[in-house]
């Protein structure tokens, strides 16, 4: 009887061209990863009022949108490995001008993030980062509150 072949082995995706992954842009082995979504607040109360339901599916929006926009990035990918164990967290931004001051503070710190911008009223009502260990954005979302 011949000895089994061993499965080829599969090429792993490049990361984004221009984009190195060195030891300090994943997590460590072990590390806890999480997904921060940050929804505006002032969309729920008046005089907005959207129902909850609306407000959800703005965040689900963002939340699809950076892990799709950053699948090939090892986070992301042990991220959606962990199925039913993954940790997200919903905070809460005050108004659109508190999440469009958040964004560009992710911007220049080069943090993955996505804003998701309802059409056709073309109103940023959410944002989402790719998957993170904790300590590496910890320090640009401590101020916010966890949505309510």
């Amino acid at each position: 009887m011949a000895a089994a072949t061993p499965p080829p082995r599969r090429r792993q995706p490049a990361y984004p061209a221009g984009r190195s992954v060195p030891y300090g842009g994943m997590a460590a082995p072990g590390a806890a990863l999480v997904q921060y979504v940050v929804l505006r607040g002032d969309l729920s109360r008046p005089p907005r009022s959207w129902p909850l339901g609306a407000v959800v599916a703005q965040g689900c929006h963002a939340a699809l949108a950076a892990a799709h926009t950053h699948r090939q990035h090892p986070d992301t990918r042990a991220y959606l490995e962990l199925g039913g164990a993954m940790r997200t967290v919903v905070l809460e931004a005050p108004d659109e001008a508190s999440l469009t001051a958040l964004a560009e503070t992710l911007r220049q710190h080069s943090i993955d993030h996505e804003v998701w911008t309802e059409q056709p009223e073309n109103t940023a009502t959410c944002l989402a980062l790719r998957p993170y260990p904790k300590d590496q954005v910890h320090q640009h979302l401590k101020k916010l509150k966890l949505l309510k």
